[in-house]
């Protein structure tokens, strides 16, 4: 298969099966708030909080280095994944092997500190899975990745159902991310054979060497815990379990949007790594498309869910959590600033510029930790709401002017009064028809705005697959 129809490819089956597990875990969120309620999806929230402070703690920055090393002419993949695989498994082990002792010291009802050990033993899993992602990264086979996951989600949900059909407690429903995480693995692992048959190395000098420049980003996934969920762990302490059921029933609307980003940063971040010192106007060529590409997505996105919010929580978790129509009215500026905060990010890391985006993040943490500190006592989840937005403003800004200074890379803009004249015809016909069905609200709303923004001529019927064209991808020829 020639390489862009390659990456066409992966890009097509990449994002419906990413449209797919979205759809399938916005349904699990909305048995499982129906079925616990306010409190008990305030325990399961916080459980994969923790979740995330596993993965943070473990992470030591492989990922995206590895990812990095491996894109680099004339690498030496088993080298770099056997001795990579074998790091992260051994730092996965030790965080299941201390688990226990840490939730000897928490003051939560023993149903979510065994549910807190079973998140621990599907860390190791998903920990696993994911240091193989390069791989198939690199070798233009995301589908396979995502396919993996699709299943493994539709396994999860047919285990939440289950649970809940047959009434079963808490462990049940959590255990679901558990299988979800064994079947993902397995089929990931599975098929990275067909690209890699690597071994477990233990070769502790390259190890040192390795983790020399990975641990910065390790630093990075500590501190984007720190303000990224630790919010969701401060409610926990300093508020009711309700209060973080509230919070999370729209901070997971924002949660499993937030994939798309990442993976499209995913895609073309080897494309980016390769020119960024070889070929710099093809870097900037690719860059620009990508971040026009977040702006035409975020305009729609920030317009339809301030004026939609209450159909979408009504949708998604039940009447009962009316409250989290303006959480999430709040969080849709942070999950637009997430998008750019991704997009700047990954070129810092392309420009191996990852020390300084440690101490962005660092200060953001910082912000971000204060902020909730400060205001949860008073203000609850609005204030953890407002907080995020304010930390993703400040990651943006600073990530932004890093990106201008150092790498000397300006995002070009064409046609932007055209996108923003879209978006306010956008939110006109919202107000004028905003009695209308709520699912056709949806997708009628959403097919003018993109019709306005090919009228007014900010998106050329050429550029409609602008990211996976040939000029943009040519280079891809020369991998090996």
């Amino acid at each position: 298969m020639a390489v862009a129809k390659k990456i066409a490819y992966n890009v097509v089956v990449s994002s419906v099966s990413k449209a797919l597990a979205t759809i399938l875990a916005l349904v699990s969120i909305g048995f499982i708030t129906r079925y616990l309620g306010k409190e008990g999806f305030g325990d399961y929230a916080t459980l994969l909080a923790f979740l995330a402070f596993f993965t943070a703690i473990a992470d030591l920055g492989l990922y995206h280095i590895s990812t990095r090393e491996i894109s680099r002419v004339g690498a030496d993949e088993e080298k770099v994944i056997g001795n990579i695989f074998s790091l992260r498994l051994v730092a996965s082990s030790f965080i299941l092997i201390i688990s226990p002792i840490i939730i000897f010291f928490l003051p939560y009802p023993l149903m979510v500190k065994q549910g807190i050990f079973i998140v621990a033993l599907s860390f190791l899993f998903s920990s696993s899975y994911q240091m193989l992602n390069g791989v198939f990264q690199k070798n233009l086979a995301m589908d396979r990745v995502v396919l993996a996951e699709l299943i493994g989600k539709v396994v999860q949900v047919a285990v939440i159902i289950i649970s809940v059909k047959l009434k079963l407690s808490l462990l049940w429903i959590i255990s679901s991310l558990l299988c979800y995480m064994v079947v993902s693995f397995s089929l990931v692992f599975f098929w990275s054979r067909r690209y890699i048959k690597f071994k477990l190395q233990f070769d502790f000098s390259y190890w040192k060497a390795f983790l020399k420049e990975s641990l910065p980003m390790g630093a990075v996934a500590i501190i984007t815990f720190l303000y990224f969920k630790m919010d969701t762990l401060m409610l926990s302490f300093m508020k009711s379990n309700a209060d973080v059921g509230i919070y999370n029933a729209a901070y997971k609307v924002l949660e499993n949007i937030t994939f798309f980003p990442a993976m499209v940063v995913g895609l073309v971040m080897p494309i980016l790594a390769k020119n960024i010192f070889l070929d710099k106007k093809e870097f900037q060529n690719v860059a620009n498309k990508t971040f026009k590409f977040f702006l035409i997505l975020v305009v729609p996105l920030v317009i339809g869910t301030l004026f939609l919010s209450d159909g979408i929580i009504g949708v998604i978790s039940g009447s009962g959590f009316s409250e989290s129509a303006d959480v999430l009215r709040i969080l849709v500026f942070a999950l637009a600033l997430i998008f750019f905060g991704h997009f700047f990010n990954i070129l810092l890391i392309v420009g191996n510029l990852q020390k300084k985006l440690m101490i962005i993040l660092s200060l953001a943490a910082v912000v971000n930790i204060s902020l909730n500190y400060f205001f949860i006592p008073q203000f609850s989840y609005l204030a953890s709401a407002w907080a995020s937005v304010l930390t993703e403003l400040i990651v943006v800004f600073f990530t932004a002017i890093m990106v201008f200074t150092k790498i000397k890379y300006f995002p070009k803009i064409e046609k932007f009064w055209g996108l923003l004249l879209a978006g306010l015809l956008m939110a006109l016909f919202l107000t004028a028809f905003k009695n209308i069905n709520f699912f056709l609200l949806i997708v009628s709303s959403a097919t003018l705005y993109f019709i306005f923004i090919w009228i007014f001529d900010v998106v050329k019927t050429s550029e409609i697959l602008s990211l996976i064209s040939k000029r943009g991808i040519q280079e891809y020829e020369e991998l090996p």
